[in-house]
């Protein structure tokens, strides 16, 4: 099985982010080894970092060895339904907080949960929505 890379840690390293590049680099070689792969939906958030040139995207997800061509499962989708409807629930009840991009993480989460884990630099979307999820940060 492989780690789900979040779409943060490969803008990182697209972008030679200044704050924190250098660690995503360092976690994406670290977990290598093990395989690494993208949910479908963060292979569409990175259209903007390449400017909608697919090849190029595909070329640079290619040098990380991230692989780009994993579907979503039925079992995704319901795994990302339950995950959407605790995250409202906790909010409206007062017990938790929105997450930014609340469907699109409900998503790489529910995808992440059939692989080895998820490499985040933003946990706190993820855990109270998947407490089972093994989860490393940069």
């Amino acid at each position: 099985m492989a780690w789900v890379v979040d779409t943060n840690l490969v803008i990182d390293v697209a972008v030679n982010d200044p704050a924190f590049g250098s660690r995503s680099s360092t976690c994406l070689q670290t977990h290598r080894p093990d395989g690494l792969v993208i949910a479908p939906i963060t292979y569409a958030e990175l259209a903007p970092v390449f400017a909608g040139n697919r090849s190029a995207q595909e070329a640079f997800l290619a040098s990380l060895s991230i692989a780009w061509q994993s579907v979503l499962t039925w079992n995704d989708v319901q795994e990302a339904w339950a995950a959407c409807h605790r995250c409202v629930a906790a909010k409206r009840s007062g017990r938790g907080r929105m997450p930014p991009r609340r469907v699109a993480d409900m998503f790489v989460g529910a995808f992440a949960l059939r692989q080895q884990g998820l490499l985040t630099r933003n946990p706190g979307d993820f855990l109270p929505h998947f407490p089972r999820l093994p989860i490393h940060v940069p």
